[in-house]
């Protein structure tokens, strides 16, 4: 008999789709006859529910960062199990969830895999009220664990750096419950490509350092103007950036002249980012846990701009500490210790060789096949 398996996620930034993607395809692979479905939670809650949710953190992203930043370290702290607070968002989260609870109740589920805390946290909850009774686990997407991660009855988690799982030992759960497997990213990042072939398949010419800007699935924070501060980079090289979805980025990039010294290509949504990490000498990124995950699998050299205060600011620490990557503070900066660093080739090499011993290409694939061991026999 076939199992049913849930992956699910929350459309709260691009990074915990891309991680449930990754899984859903690492089974796909690994358990091909068994039946998976892959859920952003957030298109089954109302729609008022789905703006707050999902729209407001992203317009936090853009406006208020800081704010957001407050609020991680706030819910980061330790509660008492009938916390008030806690209380009243899981109560939000059902009544706004309804069509969730649906689908929980619609099949008999063999296994639920969350890359988002959201569905982990209302699954436990029914858990503990004789409700339900699937086995889930919960792959984390940042490179330390926050306590709204945890939550109990979870028959395990995954994360992505043993001081992930020292955060999570910190909160309660043993370590014997947790692995430490990377961020779960797409199963292509395990498949070597050639440098060679992947400038080729990307239209690149690799004459010139090739430096990679991204800006997240969505398209958030100031683009343009970090695309200007690249141009400003007095050494040619050859620039790709990826606007995500954000349509109005793209055109706005369109326009902006670039100097006789550079060539420049302008993208919007893509599902080739590995080959364009393949391509790059250097990729300019904001830290999310899912892109720089890719990075490391990739081997490529990282600098890092404009972490969201809370667990992208977290997220470069460990990178900075690992010597995986250097960080831009300022745009205003950015030309010149750009310049230096792609001037500098022994020093790219160490940051290449650094972010070539953290990746974890295969992830996905770990957290799949021990996940397949909660399934009740």
């Amino acid at each position: 008999m076939n199992r049913k398996i849930l992956v699910l996620s929350a459309s709260a930034g691009a990074g915990h789709l891309r991680a449930a993607e990754a899984v859903a395809a690492a089974l796909q692979e690994i358990a091909p006859g068994d039946e998976i479905k892959n859920v952003d939670v957030l298109q089954l809650a109302t729609p008022a529910f789905r703006k707050l949710y999902g729209e407001a953190y992203l317009d936090l992203v853009n406006k208020a960062p800081h704010l957001l930043g407050y609020m991680y370290d706030l819910f980061d702290r330790p509660t008492s199990p009938a916390h008030k607070s806690d209380r009243l968002r899981l109560a939000v989260e059902k009544l706004n969830l309804g069509a969730f609870l649906e689908l929980l109740e619609s099949e008999p589920w063999d296994l639920v895999i969350n890359t988002h805390f959201l569905p982990a946290e209302i699954i436990a909850s029914l858990r503990k009220k004789g409700k339900l009774s699937v086995p889930q686990v919960t792959a984390t997407t940042d490179f330390e664990t926050h306590r709204l991660w945890v939550n109990q009855p979870c028959e395990h988690y995954f994360t992505a750096t043993d001081e992930g799982a020292q955060n999570l030992a910190a909160w309660g759960i043993p370590l014997k419950d947790v692995s430490v497997t990377g961020i779960p990213i797409h199963p292509v990042f395990s498949r070597p490509k050639s440098k060679a072939l992947c400038l080729k398949n990307q239209g690149l010419k690799g004459d010139r350092p090739v430096v990679l800007q991204l800006s997240g699935g969505f398209g958030v924070g100031p683009i343009e103007k970090i695309y200007r501060a690249v141009l400003a980079i007095p050494v040619p090289i050859e620039v790709a950036v990826v606007s995500g979805r954000n349509e109005a980025v793209k055109t706005a990039l369109e326009r902006v002249p670039v100097p006789a010294r550079h060539r420049a290509k302008i993208l919007g949504f893509t599902k080739e980012i590995d080959e364009l990490m393949g391509a790059a000498d250097l990729v300019l990124t904001k830290p999310g846990g899912l892109t720089t995950s890719e990075t490391l699998a990739r081997g490529a050299a990282m600098a890092v701009i404009n972490p969201i205060p809370g667990q992208e600011s977290r997220n470069s620490d460990f990178l900075l500490e690992n010597g995986a990557a250097v960080k831009i503070s300022s745009i205003a900066t950015l030309p010149c210790k750009l310049a230096d660093l792609l001037g500098a080739p022994r020093r790219l090499a160490r940051l290449k060789a650094r972010a070539k011993s953290l990746g974890r290409p295969r992830a996905a694939f770990d957290v799949a096949r021990q996940a397949l061991a909660f399934v009740k026999k």
